[in-house]
This record gives C-alpha cells, structure tokens and sequence, in this order.
C-alpha cells in the first residue's frame, strides 16, 4: 500500500513538472562537423531562451533553475541525443539576451539524429520528427518542403548547418537574461 502512495505521489510530482515547464527559444543553430566516416561534433545553439507567464505569472526564477538542474547540471541533453559521448554545456549573454550551447561527439548518425540510406544517399535531417515544434529557417542544404520537412545534404559533406525557429517572442514572453545575471554574479 506504502509503495502505491508513493508511486502515485511521485507519478503526479512528475505530470506537474513536465506540464509545469513554461520554458521556450525564439531560434535554434545546429552545425554537424564529420570527423570521420559517420561521427563527429554537434553543436546547437540556443538563442534568446525566454519564459512564458504561466496564467499572467511570472515564473523566470522557476524557468531559470529548471534549466540549470535539467540542461547544465542534468542529463536532458543526453536523454535527447542517445548515444552521444562528450557532452558539454553552458549559458551565456548575447546580444543582450540569453543564450545556451550544447557540444557533443556522436559516435553514429543515429546518435546526432540523422539519417543516410546508403553511402552513395544525401545525408537527412527531419525537421518534424526529430525536433518538436521547431520550424525550418534555413540551412546549407537543400530542404524539401512543409509536407517532406526534411533537410537533404550531398553525400561526403563533412559540415551541416540547420537554423529553425521554435518560439516567436510576444507579450507573454520573459528573458531569463538577468535571471542569469544573478546566477552568474553568486557563482
């Protein structure tokens, strides 16, 4: 009986903490550099990371320590990239607001996300698939359209860049800039 309470507790503590989150980004940077034949570096970069007022609340504080405990003190980026190796993360300012970068190894395609039939087939990316809620902006490759949302590269390319934008800034929108600022004054 002990063990159902706590499993319901901790169940609904889980529920309210994903449906809690009112964290977003106006746009996001990938660039994959091959080091070898299907491994080598990503980047992504996370511009202008904002809060959303939860019901005309402002919730940055919350927002701020979420992604501290999840993104640069967590695993989240690990849960998103199985398989990846190396995996570095940090916040900084830019152009006066909030920025965050994760880098890692991928030992595979599959572990960066992508995808190629075979070694003569253009290198894939789904932009739906992969990346919720994230829209195509642009990139170095060629992309199909809105019904075959997926970014082809020529075989052999060694790097690839993605930009697509998740969240356009309105009034409901909070920068977790001087959230940071305090955060980067008391460490």
């Amino acid at each position: 009986m002990k063990t159902t309470a706590s499993f319901k507790f901790f169940a609904l503590a889980f529920i309210t903490l994903i449906f809690s989150s009112c964290l977003t980004v106006e746009t996001k940077e990938y660039t994959f550099t091959f080091t070898g034949e299907n491994s080598g570096k990503l980047t992504i970069k996370y511009i202008n990371i904002l809060s959303v007022m939860d019901e005309e609340k402002d919730v940055t504080a919350e927002d701020f320590a979420e992604i501290l405990e999840r993104y640069i003190n967590g695993n989240q980026i690990a849960e998103d990239f199985p398989g990846a190796t190396n995996i570095k993360t940090r916040l900084y300012e830019a152009n006066g607001q909030l920025c965050g970068e994760a880098t890692m190894d991928f030992p595979s395609l599959s572990a960066a996300r992508l995808y190629q039939y075979d070694k003569n087939s253009p290198l894939m990316m789904s932009i739906s698939a992969a990346f919720d809620s994230e829209t195509y902006i642009s990139s170095n490759g060629s992309y199909g359209n809105d019904y075959m949302p997926v970014v082809f590269w020529p075989a052999g390319s060694k790097s690839l860049t993605v930009r697509t934008s998740v969240s356009a800034p309105d009034e409901t929108s909070l920068s977790l800039l001087e959230e940071f600022r305090k955060w980067k004054q008391s460490n």
